[in-house]
This record gives C-alpha cells, structure tokens and sequence, in this order.
C-alpha cells in the first residue's frame, strides 16, 4: 500500500508553537493514539503528515446530530460528553470522553449522519483526520481494522448495561452508579477521594436519567449519610464500598 505524504503546516505549528493554556497536557499521537502500535511504519508517517489540531472552549459544540462526518476525532486534552436529545428536548448524557478516546468513526464506517452531539466541558483539544484517510487504513489493516471492532464491541456492550441501569435501577442506585462511573473514567485529584470532574446538577441529572430536583434531592442524601462530601461542584467518594453496594443492589 502506498501513500502520499504531504507535510502539514498545521502539524508543525501546532506541534511547536501551540501555546500550553493553564498548563495543559498534550498528548502526542504516538503516546495517546490507541491504535497506534497497529499501523504500519508508513501508515504512521501518512497519519503524522496529514492531521490537524482543533482547540474547543468550554460549551463548545464539536458536531451536532444530523451533521455529516468528515473527520475521525481523539481527544488529546479535556473533557467532553456526548448527548442526545429526547422527545421533550432534554439532554440526555449517553458518554463521556476522555484523552485517547477516538470518535466519530462510527458513523463514517455506517456511512450515516452523526446520532449524537457532542460539546466541551473544558477546553478540549482534538486531533482531526480526514474520514477518507481512516477507511483508507481500515481497508488495508486488518490489525488496525479490528482494534476498531473490538472498541465498537465494547460501545455496544456499555449501551446494553448503560440502558438497564438507566431504566431498571431506582434513583439511589443510578446516581450510585454515576459516581463510580465518573471516578473510573475520570480518575480523582491529588486527595484520591474527589472526582476529577466538575459537573453541574442539571449534567449529573442527566446522566442519571432523572430529573434535576431528584440528583439535588438524591446527591443531598448521600451527603447526610457520610457517603460523599460536597462543595460546588466538586464531589468527594468518603465510602465507595457503600456506593457499590447502593449500586449493584439497584
């Protein structure tokens, strides 16, 4: 398989002379590209030559159901979530995004328009390729090809547990699962206790399919029962294993 190589200038620029806002850390491709080891040594240097760098501020829309996809996106910096809107237009948060997550790639394979939006909530910066360049490898890699696969598998397989939390469990419990959700994907600050996200009510509500009074009402409990701590925004995991138990027990 043969490439052209074309130098990007937005490449170079970017990779040298993009300033670190607040200290942010920016991944290389080579350290946050997932299916990285799967490509071959011209297959990097195609990707290498040919993507470019999108910074988003906070409330910043990346795509909008309905869109036509013209790139496949990684998160190099940020936070972002991924939402629908429901029958009563209210957000529904179906995922969050950390750095070295791929997306967008789903509906290039389907050859369909994006389902979801997706939006900052910090600033965020992404690497972008061409749609046509990523089916150009997916063709031709079968490694590369079924990282892909796998990754899609393991969407789905979220999708399916993400739908019986969401529609089986009572509200202790999908809150409950919320926050574990958030530390796992997030991971926690220097403490190893709070959350390293901040969320408002209204976003917590809506990844936990109920409505913003009952996250209040629900998250508020919580607090009186030494479960977390709470200022802000900002949450604090006291008793995880309390938690899981809330949790698994719906």
């Amino acid at each position: 398989m043969h490439f052209k190589l074309k130098i990007s200038t937005v490449n170079l620029f970017q990779k040298f002379y993009m300033p670190k806002r607040n200290h942010i850390k920016i991944y290389t491709l080579e350290e946050i590209f997932p299916a990285w080891d799967g490509l071959t040594p011209d297959e990097r240097q195609y990707v290498k030559s040919n993507f470019t760098i999108q910074t988003f501020e906070k409330n910043q829309k990346i795509h909008s159901e309905g869109d036509i996809p013209s790139h496949v996106m990684l998160l190099a910096s940020g936070k972002l979530k991924v939402f629908k809107q429901g029958l009563s237009k209210r957000p529904q948060i179906v995922r969050l995004l950390k750095p070295g997550n791929t997306f967008g790639y789903r509906a290039i394979i389907a050859k369909s328009n994006y389902n979801t939006n997706v939006v900052a909530m910090e600033t965020s910066i992404i690497y972008m390729l061409k749609a046509n360049i990523f089916i150009n490898i997916l063709q031709h890699n079968n490694a590369f090809c079924f990282f892909y696969l796998t990754d899609m598998a393991e969407d789905l397989g979220n999708s399916d547990k993400m739908a019986v939390n969401l529609t089986q469990k009572h509200i202790r419990g999908r809150l409950a699962e919320t926050l574990l959700t958030l530390k796992e994907i997030y991971g926690t600050e220097e403490d190893g206790a709070t959350i390293n996200i901040k969320l408002s009510r209204e976003e917590l509500a809506s990844m936990s399919n109920m409505t913003t009074s009952n996250a209040i009402r629900t998250l508020s409990l919580f607090f009186s029962e030494k479960l977390v701590d709470i200022w802000g925004k900002n949450i604090k995991i006291i008793n995880e294993e309390e938690l899981k138990k809330i949790s698994k027990s719906g």
